[in-house]
């Protein structure tokens, strides 16, 4: 699937959701993209995803991600305790290009599981933002409590687009990286290959976003907002 816009010419071989590789800031056109995290050296960066497979620090970067957008949405969930789901609204306004992946993410997510609801709209609690970046696509958060999902040009051109864009959104629902994971583990991302086209998140990761939004995080900071 080709985007239209200029792709760079090398395709170098990340996994999906590489928080533990952010560098500089992303090479995106908006001018009011967030800054990225500490970077790693450029030889781990090139490593590819294999290096970050386990890493406390892409875990941490995960969790961290997450609880950004748990924190956006808490007073929203402490305002209506009694609803049966929390609403996550995003903003694709920065990543035009992947506004179909995106909202084929968005249902698919929407379908998998049923006590959190993702919608675009105003006033987002995270941003998809698009452009070239050799580490790939990635989910990280702006420093300022706000989180962001970053979309690869030649990535999603290697890989299937939805299935990028759908485990890049994993993350904002709390799941973290486990590239060791087989094609129909969502979360495995660009581990089992290019050849893995699967976009649905399995049964125990679904199970575990369902209980992370009742039970997990975003019933902690529900109670420290109200």
């Amino acid at each position: 699937m080709r985007h239209p816009r200029t792709v760079m010419s090398a395709v170098v071989g990340l996994g999906f959701g590489l928080a533990a590789a952010l560098g500089t800031a992303p090479a995106i056109a908006a001018s009011s993209a967030p800054a990225a995290a500490p970077a790693s050296t450029a030889s781990e960066a090139r490593a590819g995803y294999t290096a970050y497979a386990g890493s406390h620090e892409n875990a941490a970067a995960n969790k961290a991600f997450f609880e950004a957008v748990a924190k956006s949405v808490a007073k929203k969930r402490a305002a209506n305790p009694g609803a049966q789901s929390v609403t996550v609204v995003y903003s694709t306004a920065n990543a035009p290009s992947f506004r179909t992946q995106i909202a084929n993410s968005a249902q698919i997510w929407n379908s998998s599981v049923s006590t959190v609801r993702l919608q675009e709209g105003s006033n987002a609690d995270f941003t998809y933002y698009e452009g070239n970046d050799s580490r790939g696509s990635y989910a990280s958060t702006d420093g300022h409590g706000n989180g962001y999902i970053f979309l690869d040009y030649a990535q999603n051109q290697q890989y299937d687009s939805t299935r990028v864009t759908t485990h890049e959104t994993g993350h904002v629902l709390g799941l973290p990286d486990h590239y060791s994971g087989p094609c129909s583990e969502l979360m495995s991302g660009g581990g089992p290959g290019p050849s893995c086209t699967n976009p649905y998140p399995d049964a125990n990761e679904r199970s575990q976003v369902n209980s992370l939004w009742q039970f997990g995080f975003a019933a902690k900071f529900t109670h420290s907002a109200s």
